[in-house]
């Protein structure tokens, strides 16, 4: 542990302030009541410390919920949006219990954002510019072209998209859909698109460069542990309620529906190059490697207005997601912020992907600007601390914004934090490394739980402590020494309700949605165990089916099981008849090759076989065996070896568990 004197006495000044003024406010209202999850009431403690929150900013400022309801054309209530089989995966009544003051149980500062989500419809941001918001957790917007509608962002998937898209047709009457722009490669972006196009095929797809690429790639490999994340991070399994999920701070959820992919037919390669789109002119900005590795924003000069898509947003984003991804690059961030003041200097409206619009170029202006300085401050101060030989949890513990930028809503850490987007930077340049020698080979986290429980007197001596330290509002350093309790002796039951509890009380003073959701997540799990079902890939089969094969390749390639193929050696060569592409899997060293159009002349099998059925064979839609012993698969070749390779490959665990061993 590294002690810093200069630091030191500012931090515990903050914190004796914090204190301090946490006792002076007047306690929040708290249910005492049970929970339908189990989750606990808020304690006096965390009640009073969101009580503190709300006396911090000017919560009860209407500018927000002005420019957010500002050109509302219909709104729709109820909105129910549900799958081809009636099971309901987007119902915004759920959030209706978001009114209101803020319970003890929620942030202030988070409970305002969640109201402002709430709020949805169709609404015209100017004239020929309309956003569908609220049907999903991205907005889709529309511009009026000569001919017909041009969308942007076509939301997360077909049912969703399909419902938006009409409502707004309904209002604003029904046109062709003559070009659609997908302003990044994340999903909620794109996977409604097979919903917006027209059938004839005649629909421009307008996509930032490496679109494709980054879009089928990024939660392929990876896609497993990151969907079981996910579901921590957006508290999927959480109910909707005061001591549930309220919001992400980015929109209310993710909806759970079938995604798809299309490839584009125009890609915007370079900064300043303009399109003309229908009639209407187009300037587009390349921010790649900003939010997303492949990300563009525009501007229409005719109307000046900027739409920021996801590289501006009303709050801090993540420069490293809780589900888990590539941390982003904070210092290109913001020099693309920095760039639309020069390309876009007159824009007197703003719009995004994600919230409510923004009109005049002043207030826009100073917006760009706190979010520009908001990413490059985390990332000069981080580096700065570095440089001092700080590590990473000490930069996060002492790193605060200036009180410019924290003040600002915009810059409020409702989806990113501070805290770790700090720890992002400080790893893009130094990795997971501290420096700290004892850092460097440090034992697994059940045997060193065992050690440390046994060090501190044994469980019940920890439970002792651990009691009094949550009944004085210690609960960061209760959620650590409980988790090594959790970890010694998984089925100490007290020691799980506890360690929920404390979870409970820190979601519930988290400003942002995704470390809420993760919190009580976590509670939840320790309470009721892990889920029954993940999020799974049955409904992402449009999706799948559009990944390149050399990257579904890839996925083959992490779940062979290394220790098993150790010593076997095999070769198999698959031609897809439906795609004419041939290629080639080799396992030596326990390690799985791949190459295309280069079959190997001494396989131990030659598969023909549609490349949907090999996509459902190996996610699971097809049993693996059934399927190569099938008719639909023609082979030349060893059918034993070619099962025996697969009996290789280990499944994909979709509810592992997260907070016990």
């Amino acid at each position: 542990m590294i002690t810093h004197h200069n630091l030191l006495p500012r931090i515990l000044l903050a914190s004796l302030l914090c204190t301090l003024l946490a006792c002076q406010q007047e306690p929040l209202p708290r249910d005492t009541s049970p929970g339908s999850q189990g989750n606990s009431p808020a304690t006096e403690t965390t009640a009073s410390t969101n009580a503190a929150v709300a006396d911090t900013l000017d919560i009860e400022s209407q500018r927000d919920f002005d420019d957010a309801t500002r050109g509302l054309i219909a709104a729709a209530d109820p909105l129910v949006i549900k799958m081809e089989d009636g099971s309901v995966i987007w119902d915004t009544s759920a959030y209706d219990f978001v009114d209101g003051k803020a319970p003890a149980s929620v942030n202030p500062s988070l409970w305002r954002q969640a109201k402002l989500n709430n709020i949805h419809g169709l609404f015209e941001v100017t004239d020929g510019v309309y956003q569908v918001r609220g049907f999903d957790l991205s907005n889709m917007s529309i511009i009026e072209g000569e001919r017909g509608w041009i969308i942007v962002d076509p939301l997360t998937t077909r049912e969703t998209a399909a419902a938006a898209l009409a409502f707004a047709q309904e209002h604003l009457g029904t046109r062709t859909i003559t070009a659609v722009i997908l302003t990044h490669s994340h999903i909620d972006h794109f996977g409604g698109v097979l919903s917006v196009l027209e059938v004839d095929g005649s629909t421009e797809v307008i996509a930032p460069v490496g679109f494709m690429e980054e879009a089928t790639s990024e939660n392929v490999i990876a896609g497993t542990t990151m969907s079981r994340r996910a579901m921590f991070m957006y508290g999927s399994q959480l109910e909707r309620s005061p001591r549930g999920h309220v919001d992400t701070g980015l929109g209310k959820a993710p909806a759970m529906g079938s995604p798809g992919i299309v490839k584009p037919t125009q890609i915007i390669n370079t900064t300043g190059e303009q399109l003309t789109i229908d009639g209407v002119e187009f300037i587009f900005q390349n921010a790649a490697g900003s939010e997303a590795p492949a990300e563009l924003t525009f501007y229409l000069p005719e109307k000046k207005a900027f739409c920021g898509a996801e590289v501006l947003s009303r709050n801090m984003h993540n420069l490293y997601t809780l589900r888990g991804a590539k941390v982003r690059d904070a210092r290109k961030w913001s020099h693309y912020i920095n760039e639309t003041l020069t390309l876009f200097p007159d824009a007197e409206i703003y719009f995004a992907s994600h919230h409510w619009p923004m009109w005049g170029n002043a207030d826009i202006i100073e917006f760009i600007k706190k979010q520009r300085d908001g990413y490059r401050y985390i990332h000069d101060q981080t580096l700065r601390l570095a440089s001092q030989g700080y590590t990473p949890g000490e930069i996060a513990d002492a790193l605060e914004m200036p009180k410019s930028l924290r003040e600002s809503f915009p810059n409020r850490g409702y989806y990113g934090t501070v805290k770790h987007n700090a720890r992002a930077v400080y790893q893009r340049y130094f990795g997971w490394y501290d420096g700290n020698p004892a850092h460097l080979d440090p034992l697994p986290p059940s045997e060193s739980a065992r050690r440390y429980i046994d060090a501190m007197g044994g469980a019940d001596a920890v439970m002792t402590r651990a009691r009094a330290d949550y009944d004085a509002g210690n609960y960061r350093w209760v959620a650590e020494v409980l988790n090594h309790l959790v970890f010694a002796d998984p089925e100490n039951e007290d020691a799980r309700g506890l360690l929920a509890n404390t979870y409970d009380q820190l979601g519930y003073q988290a400003e942002s949605g995704p470390w809420r959701d993760v919190y009580l997540s976590g509670a939840l799990e320790l309470r009721q165990g892990e889920p029954s079902e993940g999020m799974g890939i049955a409904n992402a089969g449009d999706l799948l089916r559009e990944t390149p094969v050399a990257e579904f390749m890839q996925v083959i390639a992490v779940m062979l099981n290394g220790p098993r193929a150790d010593g076997k050696t095999f070769a198999f060569n698959f031609i897809f008849t439906d795609i004419d592409e041939t290629h080639t899997l080799e396992l030596e060293n326990a390690v799985l090759h791949h190459r295309a159009d280069d079959p190997a002349s001494d396989a131990n099998a030659t598969v023909s076989i549609t490349h949907e059925l090999f996509v459902n064979m190996l996610t699971g839609r097809a049993g693996i065996k059934d399927t190569l012993l099938s008719d639909d698969v023609s082979l030349e070749g060893s059918r034993v070896d070619l099962i025996r390779f697969f009996a290789l490959l280990d499944p994909a665990d979709e509810v592992f568990a997260i907070v016990t061993p």
